[in-house]
């Protein structure tokens, strides 16, 4: 279980350095084919807030990789247990109030490996 939880927690990260990059770095590119409800106007002008929505997601993602990297199981668990929980509750909070497919691809994944993180630590 420990393999599963590992890979479903590196899935996440994945995720969240995809999104990252398409925020920062392709907005007006690869961002108008992932966001394409957003206006094709606002593209342009919105760069900048992308892209500051894109740190914070390459943040959960280095949190992410990070409790990957802890040898000891019950600090790994905790990390895991935090950057699943901010990444579950943006995914949970988007689905309300922005698309409800962000549940699907963003908060389900999340909460899918936070339930695998929990059993692999033997809660």
């Amino acid at each position: 279980m420990q393999l599963v939880a590992a890979l479903l927690v590196g899935l996440v990260a994945v995720e969240h350095l995809y999104i990252m990059w398409i925020e920062m770095f392709a907005w007006t590119t690869a961002g108008r084919k992932a966001f394409r409800s957003f206006p094709a106007h606002l593209f342009e002008p919105t760069k900048g807030l992308a892209a500051n929505q894109g740190l914070y997601n390459g943040f959960l993602a280095a949190g992410l990789i990070w409790s990957l990297c802890i040898g000891d199981l019950h600090w790994r668990t905790q990390v895991a247990t935090f950057f699943l929980s901010c990444v579950g509750i943006a995914g949970l909070f988007g689905a309300v109030t922005a698309a409800r497919r962000i549940f699907y691809v963003q908060a389900l994944p999340a909460i899918i490996a936070l339930i695998c993180v929990w059993i692999a630590a033997g809660w």
